[in-house]
């Protein structure tokens, strides 16, 4: 009976020291509330879906539509806050600000340059001329009778073929009056006889002014 009773009072002593230890830890890692506010690098617009979380336990929250975010926490535990688009942070939880904590944490933008990516939908170079040398432009026709308009051989013919305007037959009018006139008491030249008229000739011939025209 006695040893009973040994083994009895070693076991509450036990648990009783158990229990002392644990009242202890939970003195030293005190219950904080923990509240805030998450902005953004303008320090004014809050970031929703922000995640605040504790590893260690396994437990966390997430910021809502306004930044804002609630959570129990205990001192010294080590929390980190990360969002898509931000750099992560992570800090360590005091235990000497009282059981209530607010906060107003800033993001820091994380920007990853990515290198210049060009995207071609054609395979090789010689099928990417090809298809720019096939667009239909929408004034293709257009290009197409000012070309014709502006040929060489059509304005040559235009020109050759083209009557003679009113200041043309003034002149015309005017050379045959005074010739009438310088003409009119002498008997008329023989153009046969004119060495300049034959120069006139000649010339004409070189130029080609009496072959046929189209």
């Amino acid at each position: 009976m006695m040893v009973r009773n040994s083994f009895l009072i070693i076991f509450l002593l036990i648990n009783i020291s158990f229990y002392s230890h644990d009242l202890f830890s939970q003195g030293q890692n005190k219950i904080i509330q923990l509240s805030g506010v998450v902005v953004g690098e303008d320090s004014i617009s809050g970031v929703g879906g922000v995640h605040i979380y504790v590893p260690a336990a396994g437990r966390g929250t997430t910021s809502n539509p306004y930044g804002y975010f609630a959570m129990p926490v205990l001192a010294s535990d080590s929390i980190i806050v990360s969002a898509v688009g931000y750099q992560k942070q992570n800090f360590i939880m005091p235990g000497d600000k009282g059981e209530s904590v607010t906060l107003i944490i800033e993001l820091k933008p994380d920007t990853t340059i990515l290198p210049e990516l060009e995207i071609f939908p054609y395979p090789t170079e010689d099928l990417f001329k090809k298809a720019v040398l096939a667009i239909e432009l929408p004034n293709r026709k257009d290009l197409e009778n000012l070309d014709k308009s502006l040929n060489k051989d059509m304005l040559r013919k235009m020109y050759a073929n083209q009557p003679m305007s009113a200041n043309m037959n003034y002149k015309y009018f005017m050379d045959q009056q005074m010739l009438s006139t310088s003409q009119k008491y002498q008997l008329p030249s023989n153009p046969l006889l004119n060495p300049f008229a034959w120069v006139k000739f000649i010339k004409a011939i070189k130029r080609g002014d009496f072959k046929k025209k189209d």
